[in-house]
């Protein structure tokens, strides 16, 4: 019993997991210094506002706030980009540079429709040579 659970640990997946959810917890709160320290003073020196939760406005005496929203959705397209710029587009960029110097040429991708047809074409020559 114990012996399964250490290899259920020790799988790579699972491994895999951990240290990502430890590296998104980190890197989150450099992103969210970076939001809150840099991009928001930003935007507050060009908007001239520095409190964004107060926003609302008013419909038929209903009031609704909306800076917590913006706060948010600029936090999180902030992020967004960071992950983008920081990890994804490098990491692209080696691996396409590691297959190039390999030798490995780009593979095509096929469309699910031609999946489908050969899957189609290979099941109908096996059913003709039975």
């Amino acid at each position: 019993m114990i012996s399964g659970f250490k290899k259920f640990l020790m799988r790579g997946n699972v491994v895999d997991l951990a240290v990502a959810v430890v590296m998104g917890a980190a890197f989150g709160a450099i992103v969210k210094s970076l939001v809150s320290d840099i991009i928001m003073p930003l935007i507050t020196a060009i908007f001239g506002k520095q409190d964004y939760t107060k926003l609302s406005f008013t419909i038929n005496k209903s009031s609704f706030a909306y800076g917590d929203l913006l706060t948010n959705v600029i936090s999180f397209v902030s992020i967004a980009a960071a992950v983008y710029f920081l990890i994804v587009m490098p990491l692209n960029h080696l691996n396409d540079r590691r297959k190039a110097r390999l030798g490995i040429p780009e593979q095509a991708t096929a469309t699910e429709k031609e999946l489908l047809a050969e899957i189609r074409d290979l099941l109908a020559s096996q059913r003709d040579s039975n």
